[in-house]
C-alpha cells in the first residue's frame, strides 16, 4: 500500500464525539476530511468546533498529460482548428452519404451494450490497471468515495486510433453526453466531455477532419437513430 507521509488533526484531551461532516477532495494525493466535533468538558458544558484531518500520500503524480490541460485551452485550440459540432441526425447523414466514421470513445462495456450502427470503439479512459504507488493512491482515493471502478486515461488511445483510422479520415467523435463548445449563460465556455477531450488529442496529433457529436450518444438513442449491440 502507498505510504502516508503525514496525518494532522486538531486534538483535545477531553472526551470526543465525532460526527462525520463532509469531505473535500482536491487531488488523489491529498484528502481533506472535515469532522464536526462535539467536545464534552467535565464542567458539563459543550464546546463545538471543527477539525480537519489531512492525509497526504507519498506517491508522486506523473506530469500533466495533454488530456489534463485546462478546458479553456482545449476549447480555444478546437475552435482555432475549426472543429465543428454536429447534431445526431446530421451525423447519421454524413455517415451514410459522405463516409464519415463515428468514433465512440466510451468504455468498451458501454459500447458493447449499445452504440450507433457502424461506429467503432476506442475508449479514451479505461479502468485503472497499473499498481504503481501513484495508482494505488488513486484507487484508495476512489474507494474513499465508494467508487471501486476508478478510471484513468488510456495511454494507448492514439496508437489504437492510428491503427484503425488515417489522419485524413473524416471522423465524428462521440461519447455519452457529448458536452458542448457553445457558450451559455451558466457555462460561458461550454462544457467539457470525453469526446471533446478525444477530439482535442486527435487534432493535436495531426488529424485534419475532426467533428464532434453534439448531445452525445444519449441524444442519438433518444432520437431512435440506428443502433447496434454486441451482446
Amino acid at each position: 500500500m502507498a505510504a502516508l507521509t503525514s496525518v494532522s488533526a486538531g486534538s483535545t484531551t477531553a472526551s470526543l464525539q465525532h460526527r462525520f461532516h463532509c469531505v473535500s477532495y482536491s487531488s488523489p494525493k491529498e484528502l481533506c476530511v472535515t469532522f464536526g466535533l462535539a467536545t464534552t468538558v467535565k464542567r458539563r458544558f459543550s464546546l463545538s468546533y471543527r477539525s480537519t484531518l489531512t492525509i497526504r500520500s507519498a506517491a508522486t503524480k506523473p506530469a500533466k498529460s495533454p488530456a489534463e490541460e485546462d478546458w479553456s485551452t482545449k476549447r480555444a485550440y478546437l475552435l482555432e482548428k475549426r472543429v465543428r459540432s454536429v447534431e445526431p441526425k446530421e451525423a447519421l447523414r454524413l455517415q451514410k452519404e459522405n463516409n464519415f466514421v463515428i468514433l465512440d470513445v466510451r468504455p468498451e462495456a458501454e459500447f458493447k451494450e449499445a452504440h450507433p450502427e457502424g461506429a467503432i470503439n476506442v475508449q479514451i479512459y479505461r479502468l485503472i490497471k497499473e499498481w504503481t504507488a501513484w495508482d494505488i493512491a488513486r484507487r484508495a482515493a476512489f474507494a474513499f468515495f465508494g467508487i471501486f471502478s476508478g478510471t484513468e486515461e488510456n495511454p494507448e488511445f492514439l496508437q489504437i486510433v492510428e491503427s484503425k483510422l488515417n489522419k485524413d479520415e473524416k471522423i465524428i467523435v462521440a461519447c455519452s453526453s457529448g458536452g458542448t463548445m457553445k457558450p451559455t449563460q451558466n457555462l460561458p465556455e461550454g462544457q467539457q466531455s470525453r469526446s471533446l477531450i478525444a477530439a482535442y488529442l486527435l487534432v493535436l496529433n495531426g488529424y485534419t477532419n475532426i467533428f464532434h457529436l453534439e448531445g452525445g450518444i444519449y441524444n442519438w438513442f433518444k432520437q431512435e437513430l440506428p443502433a447496434a449491440s454486441e451482446e
